[in-house]
């Protein structure tokens, strides 16, 4: 009995250093070196200061900045620790009353706005992590924005256009604005006043 239990656990500590330390640092090392942004988070770095990721979406509310898609997480809105759906089908009277109470904030925030209010502006993502989303979205928001912030609707909306994502080989998947990235480009060439 002896003489099998001492090869089973050499090679329990074998595989336990090579497959659980050797082999993730390789890969962990080999990922830093070449791809170096995603293997941080892709980070976006701002004046020295970390100010988000680009693949998870952030929770903007004052006027000035565009407001990205409603989420679900918990215990607190873009929780990247808990990713998740709100898992209400399009029959649920409480997935209604969310999307009537985010239609109207929207319109509150943009009494002057009657365009159809797009759809990813009231809807949460399947992850509750969305950063982006579609053109549409940002051009409903671009007469709030630049109200709030005492520039033409124009630069706004030529802002929103520079920063359209094209989808993959220019026909997969589909155009979308990565949040982050336009409220920080808005803030250092439209600052608000």
């Amino acid at each position: 009995m002896t003489s099998q239990i001492r090869p089973a656990i050499a090679s329990l500590v074998l595989l336990t250093v090579l497959c659980g330390a050797a082999y993730p640092a390789l890969v962990t090392g080999a990922a830093r070196i070449a791809f170096r942004d995603q293997a941080s988070g892709s980070l976006v770095i701002q004046d020295g200061k970390v100010r988000g990721s680009r693949l998870i979406g952030q929770a903007f509310s004052a006027p000035q900045y565009v407001w990205g898609r409603p989420s679900a997480t918990g215990p607190m809105p873009n929780n990247a620790a808990g990713s998740s759906g709100s898992n209400q089908g399009p029959l649920n009277p409480a997935l209604l009353d969310a999307v009537k109470g985010r239609i109207e904030a929207l319109h509150a925030a943009d009494p002057d706005n009657r365009a159809p209010v797009p759809v990813d502006l009231v809807t949460a993502s399947a992850s509750g992590l969305d950063p982006h989303i579609s053109p549409a979205a940002a051009l409903y928001q671009a007469g709030r924005v630049a109200k709030a912030r005492g520039v033409p609707q124009s630069r706004v909306e030529q802002l929103i256009h520079a920063h359209t994502e094209h989808g993959l080989l220019g026909f997969l998947g589909e155009e979308r604005v990565n949040v982050l990235e336009l409220n920080l480009d808005l803030d250092r060439t439209a600052p608000a006043k």
